[in-house]
């Protein structure tokens, strides 16, 4: 059931002023105040003019209102806002509730609830007002189902409460509560890479390596050295030279991926998951992506944010490190920063591959970037742009001056491949399988000094 708005604004006044109310927590309402006025000047008219059924006209009043106002409730109602904890993912669903609970031995006859969503919640009804009724020492849920339309922290509240008791003559001031935080997870577009690493050094892994040890991957044949294990012996080369030779393998081992958020600005109109997608949006998403590719694998995944509050993730594996990672995720805003941070390329390991996720519009993303290669780390940049960006028609020079920036975009896109930085787009799976590729060649290539 719902209420009309002329309704909901005399009955639950606005949040901000709805904790504003001191004093006893029922009050009169204007029913009881007319009850009252009415059946006093009918006894004060029937005594003045000596008219006994001006008195009996009175009686009803009275005694109604006597009747309702036998018992009175004593303590004040209580709200709450609950969620689904569950796994919620962009697109999915969230089941949210608002209950109302009647610790007295009266019965409510009227409560009118109200709560606001985020905009990206789409909950049924969630935009209305709801009326119902409650037993007494008894409670009523309001049911808000919908679905969940953009990653991050949503809040269900905060709600609102006004109740009405003893026939509608006495209310409730109104009751507040805040709001429920629901976190909704990025959904995770499709991604899978090649197994090509420029670098891996932990102990074990999935990855080949550079280096000799136990693994699957032949390196070449070999005399026999003592230590060597028998079952390495290649018995066709051994025969074949009358001396025995052993299969050489390289090692398998992990790596270490670190995922460079660049957060110094927003660009683009969010549309949640079915519509068009920002500069974060693309950011979090592929983040999300990327990180449940590698770990799933074994490697070791670190998050960094280029901005003002340069948040770390300390790298980790396992499933424990992708749910952390889906947290941390939930957090990213924009974060400009005033002015050059102290970033640099001791934040990241020497051996670990860098994923910068950045659009390339501030020109201290670029310059980090070249830092990053000039210090010889294996950098990859990501370019997470929409294609149809472009600033807002103010002018008749906007076309132009959006071509001319698109030209200096250009312009240093071409220097940081000549720094040895890649650039390629964000694409979902395959998308950085050449990327990689170029970069695991000049890996395995002798490195100056």
């Amino acid at each position: 059931m719902t209420v009309p708005e002329p309704l909901l604004r005399r009955a639950v006044p606005p949040v901000a002023t709805a904790e504003a109310g001191a004093g006893p927590a029922w009050a009169p309402t204007r029913a009881l105040g007319r009850a009252v006025l009415l059946t006093g000047l009918l006894l004060v008219l029937g005594v003045a003019l000596g008219r006994v059924d001006l008195v009996l006209f009175a009686a009803p009043f009275a005694i109604g209102a006597a009747f309702h106002l036998r018992r009175m409730p004593g303590s004040a109602p209580e709200l709450s806002v609950t969620a689904d904890e569950e796994l919620t993912v962009e697109g999915g669903q969230v089941q949210a509730s608002v209950t109302v609970t009647n610790p007295d031995v009266i019965a409510y006859d009227l409560v009118v609830v109200r709560t606001r969503t985020s905009r990206w919640l789409k909950l049924e009804h969630a935009d209305r007002p709801f009326a119902i009724t409650v037993a007494a020492d008894g409670w009523a849920a309001v049911d808000l189902s919908g679905d969940a339309l953009r990653w991050g922290r949503q809040d269900v509240g905060p709600a609102a409460a006004r109740v009405a008791a003893c026939g509608g003559l006495l209310a409730c001031r109104p009751v507040v509560t805040p709001g429920h935080r629901v976190r909704v997870y990025p959904v995770t577009e499709p991604f899978n890479a090649i197994e090509a690493m420029p670098a891996a050094a932990g102990l074990v892994g999935a990855h080949r390596s550079r280096r000799m040890g136990e693994g699957g991957e032949l390196a070449g044949v070999r005399p026999f050295a003592p230590g060597d294990r028998l079952r390495r012996i290649d018995w066709r080369v051994s025969l074949r030279t009358r001396d025995l030779h052993v299969a050489s393998t390289l090692s398998d081992r992990d790596a270490e991926v670190v995922l460079l958020l660049d957060v110094l600005g927003e660009v683009g109109l969010s549309g949640g998951v079915a519509g068009s997608a920002s500069v974060l949006d693309t950011t979090v998403r592929a983040s999300a992506a990327i990180a449940e590719h590698y770990l799933q694998r074994g490697d070791r995944v670190s998050l960094l944010e280029y901005g003002a509050a340069a948040r770390r993730l300390r790298p980790a594996t396992g499933r424990r490190q992708y749910l952390t990672v889906l947290e941390w995720l939930l957090d990213v805003r924009p974060d400009p920063m005033e002015q050059e941070g102290d970033f640099g390329a001791h934040h990241v390991s020497s051996d670990a591959l860098v994923m910068v996720l950045t659009p390339l519009i501030d020109p201290r993303a670029a310059d980090m970037l070249a830092s990053l290669a000039q210090s010889g780390r294996y950098v990859v940049a990501v370019d997470t742009l929409p294609a149809d960006a472009r600033p807002d028609v103010r002018s008749p020079w906007t076309p132009l001056a959006t071509r001319l920036w698109r030209l200096e975009r250009e312009n240093v896109l071409g220097r940081l491949r000549e720094h040895g930085v890649p650039v390629v787009d964000w694409a979902g799976a395959g998308s950085l399988d050449l990327v990689l590729r170029d970069v695991a060649r000049l890996a395995s290539a002798p490195r100056g000094r």
